[in-house]
C-alpha cells in the first residue's frame, strides 16, 4: 500500500484524491450492486436535501467533493451519491473491527482491522493530507471517498477508527462520511466528539477516538435517532454493531459477520487485563470459526475482507502508528504524528 502526500487548498485536495481513485471508480466500482444501487439514487429528494446541508453547513467540504469530481472525472452528483451511501442505503460493504486499551503501563493503545470490498484492495492507500485550511492529518483512503471514515490521525494527535452502522432509521441530516471529513479538523478529543453528536445526521457510524497527551477514551455510536458517548475504562472491542445500552431502541441490521467477530473479540479481551499492540495485532488477526475476525474468504457473506490493519500508541507529544497487510506480523507502513 502506497502513501501520496496531498497539498493544496480544498479543491486541489479533492482533485488529487480523485486522480488517485481514477482508475478504480470506473472500472472496478461499478461493477459493485452497491454502487449501482447508490448511483440510482443521486438524483432522489434525499441526495439533493443533503447536498444543500453540506454546502450550507461545510462549504470546504464541499469543494473538496467539486474537485474530486473533477479528478475523478465523473458527475458530482455521482460522487456525493456514493459519498451519501450508508445515508442512502442502510446496509453497505464496510464492516471493520476495533480494539481500544491501555498496557500496563497505562499507555492507550487504539487498533482496527479496516474491512471493505477485497477487489479494492490494491486501490486503497494511506493519504497525507496538508491543506491549506484545516487540520493536517494521514487516514487511510478509498477510491471516490472522502478520508474520515476508515481510520485517521490527525496533526493535533487525535485517533479516529471508524466501524459502519447498519441503521434502519436514517432521517434528515447531514451525511455521516461528510461529518467524519469533518471530524478531522478537530483540535481535540472533546471538539471530536462534539462534531460528532452535536448536528442532525442521517446515517449511523460508531468511532473510537483517543487524542495524544490525554489519557481518555470514547466510544461514540452517532446515530440519527441519538449518540450514546462512552468513556473507556478497560479494554473494549466494537464490531460495526450498535451496542451501547442507551441505544438498544435504534434499530439496526446485525449480519452474522459482525454478530460473530463482536462475540469473539468480547471472549479474547475478557481474558486480558492489559493490552500490548503484540495482543492488539493477535486479536484483529484472529482467524478462529467461520465468520472470524480477521476477514480473507473469497464467499464473504457481506462480501468484505480485511484490507489493512492498523496499530496507533498514543504518546504524551505525538502518535505512533503501524500497518499490516497480508504479509503479517510484518509492518508494512509506519509513521508517526507528532504534535505541533
Amino acid at each position: 500500500m502506497n502513501i501520496i502526500t496531498l497539498r493544496g487548498g480544498a479543491f486541489s485536495i479533492g482533485e488529487q484524491l480523485g486522480r488517485a481513485g481514477k482508475a478504480a471508480w470506473h472500472n472496478k466500482l461499478p461493477e459493485t450492486t452497491l454502487w449501482q444501487t447508490v448511483i440510482r439514487l443521486k438524483d432522489s429528494p434525499q441526495a439533493r436535501a443533503m447536498a444543500e446541508a453540506v454546502q450550507r453547513e461545510y462549504p470546504l467540504i464541499w469543494q473538496e467533493l467539486q474537485g474530486m469530481a473533477c479528478g475523478l472525472d465523473a458527475p458530482l452528483d455521482a460522487v456525493f451519491a456514493w459519498n451519501c451511501r450508508g445515508d442512502l442505503v442502510r446496509s453497505t460493504s464496510d464492516g471493520c473491527t476495533t480494539l481500544a486499551g491501555r498496557d500496563s503501563a497505562g499507555q492507550c493503545f487504539i487498533a482496527h482491522n479496516e474491512d471493505g470490498f477485497p477487489q479494492l484492495r490494491d486501490d486503497c492507500f494511506i493519504a497525507d493530507i496538508r491543506p491549506l485550511q484545516g487540520s493536517a492529518f494521514v487516514s487511510f483512503a478509498y477510491p471516490g471517498s472522502l478520508c474520515g471514515h476508515t481510520f485517521a490521525v490527525n496533526q493535533h494527535g487525535v485517533v479516529n477508527t471508524v466501524n459502519n452502522i447498519r441503521a434502519v432509521q436514517r432521517p434528515a441530516g447531514l451525511p455521516r462520511q461528510i461529518l467524519a471529513r469533518a471530524a478531522l479538523n478537530a483540535t481535540s478529543l472533546d471538539d471530536a466528539v462534539l462534531i460528532l453528536t452535536a448536528t442532525a445526521r442521517a446515517g449511523a457510524f460508531h468511532h473510537t477516538l483517543g487524542q495524544a497527551g490525554d489519557p481518555r477514551l470514547f466510544s461514540v455510536e452517532a446515530t440519527g435517532q441519538g449518540n450514546s458517548v462512552t468513556m473507556l475504562t478497560g479494554n473494549s472491542g466494537h464490531a460495526n454493531h450498535l451496542i451501547h445500552p442507551q441505544l438498544s431502541a435504534c434499530e439496526q441490521v446485525i449480519t452474522g459477520s459482525s454478530a460473530a467477530r463482536q462475540h469473539r473479540i468480547d471472549q479474547l479481551l475478557s481474558a486480558e487485563t492489559a493490552l500490548s499492540a503484540e495482543q492488539m495485532l493477535t486479536i484483529l488477526s484472529d482467524t478462529d470459526g467461520k465468520l472470524p475476525v480477521y476477514r480473507l474468504a473469497k464467499d464473504d457473506p457481506d462480501q468484505e475482507n480485511t484490507l489493512a490493519t492498523v496499530i496507533f500508541r498514543l504518546n504524551a507529544d505525538g502518535v505512533d502508528w503501524s500497518l499490516y497487510g497480508l504479509d503479517r506480523p510484518a509492518v508494512a507502513l509506519c509513521g508517526e504524528k507528532n504534535l505541533l
